[in-house]
């Protein structure tokens, strides 16, 4: 069964054409399972109903879906890769993620001044690790400590009066009508910056949840998606008001959804990162729960 939140306008589609092949179900329990259902999840959640048939999948905005593991509403959830880092209450139990190796696209940051000079930061309400990544990346590089307010969902730049503002999601891929004095893609400054990539999201599991079978799960379903990256990335564009070829390009150049050995040590300098800068607290250890690296 799909949920969706009703705060959550984007629509979700589930092709259920007698022409798909369905491979084996490896997942028969009743798991809670929260899902993103931004463009650049999709490839992890396409079909994914079909392969863990007796799952509750919710679909809400990343940070809400980190509320509703923490309050244990949600036994797995496509959450924002922080939420592993500020909890020792959670495994990571997949490899499929929501990485990038460069350019992302989707995670900007628009600036009104000299990035030395911002002094105030509008932060996408939706977003989680975006907002600290933009956080270190200001500190490090800048010695700048903005303070911090929301940039509600449903909002546009004009709204908000802050020096710079964090833009994530689909509503990032369109730049605003307002020039900027900068603009930043994260994943850019970051590959740039470190040589490694970022992993945004991350299939992460409640340590007292246990599911047999939900790695290969979500691998699963991961796979199925990438090989119809074409046909998500038709079906999806016209909602986004962007061109096809624009929406394959980002799910097949900016982004990747394996999270290998790189992407883990991307990680691991995040949280150090995230802990000297006072995001993150000392002591939470990286756990992957059935999860070999590539």
């Amino acid at each position: 069964m799909i949920r969706q939140s009703r705060s959550n306008a984007s629509s979700f589609y589930r092709n259920d054409s007698d022409n798909y092949e369905r491979r084996p179900v490896m997942m028969t329990t009743a798991a809670r399972i929260g899902a993103v259902n931004y463009l650049n999840s999709k490839p992890l959640i396409e079909g994914l109903q079909d392969f863990a048939p007796q799952a509750e999948i919710v679909l809400d905005y990343p940070s809400r879906l980190a509320d509703g593991l923490a309050d244990g509403l949600l036994d797995v959830a496509l959450v924002p890769s922080i939420a592993c880092l500020q909890s020792d209450r959670y495994d990571i139990i997949s490899d499929a993620c929501v990485a990038t190796r460069g350019p992302v696209l989707s995670v900007k940051l628009y600036s009104r001044v000299p990035a030395g000079a911002i002094q105030t930061l509008a932060l996408d309400e939706g977003s989680r690790t975006s907002s600290v990544l933009a956080q270190i990346v200001l500190a490090h590089r800048f010695g700048v400590h903005p303070d911090c307010v929301p940039f509600p969902l449903g909002k546009t730049v004009s709204d908000v009066n802050t020096d710079a503002i964090l833009m994530i999601g689909d509503r990032a891929i369109h730049d605003p009508e307002e020039s900027f004095v900068e603009t930043w893609d994260l994943g850019e400054e970051w590959t740039r910056w470190t040589g490694l990539p970022f992993v945004f999201a991350m299939w992460i599991l409640r340590k007292d949840a246990g599911f047999s079978g939900l790695d290969e799960t979500l691998c699963q379903a991961r796979d199925e998606g990438v090989m119809r990256i074409p046909e998500i990335a038709s079906r999806e564009a016209a909602n986004l008001n962007i061109a096809t070829e624009t929406a394959v390009d980002y799910l097949t150049h900016n982004l990747h959804f394996r999270l290998g050995s790189a992407e883990r040590s991307g990680l691991r300098l995040f949280h150090d990162l995230a802990v000297q800068q006072g995001l993150a607290p000392k002591g939470v250890d990286l756990v992957f729960r059935d999860c070999t690296p590539a």
